[in-house]
């Protein structure tokens, strides 16, 4: 099993649930987060003083999947995420040792 994670913009984010829904991926975990990359913040102005914003807010999501699907899931994510601007965000890929669901004890890829 591999954990996917990826870093997206939030304007992404219901375009790419309903991506994964289409593909029959219906569990995982949505976190707001902030954080700076190669994009390194905006300038903005309010009320006449310029601001600049370091850690622009992101979304972070979670996914654990079979080994077999995880370059279509990838894939999947890169195409509906991508803008073609800096800020777009990151995948990461993890492998999982174990799962366990909590309410009937199913472990492995039962549990996923």
């Amino acid at each position: 099993m591999k954990k996917v994670e990826a870093i997206i913009r939030p304007s992404k984010l219901d375009d790419l649930k309903d991506a994964l829904g289409k593909y029959d991926i219906h569990g995982l975990t949505v976190t707001e987060v902030v954080g700076c990359g190669l994009q390194k913040g905006k300038k903005e102005i309010y009320r006449g003083t310029e601001y600049t914003i370091d850690l622009l807010p992101k979304i972070k999501i979670e996914i654990v999947v079979k080994d077999s699907v995880v370059d279509e899931l990838v894939k999947l994510i890169s195409d509906t995420a991508k803008t073609g601007e800096i800020g777009d965000g990151k995948i990461f890929i993890y492998t999982v040792e174990k799962a366990v669901r909590i309410r009937t004890g199913e472990a492995g890829e039962a549990a996923i």
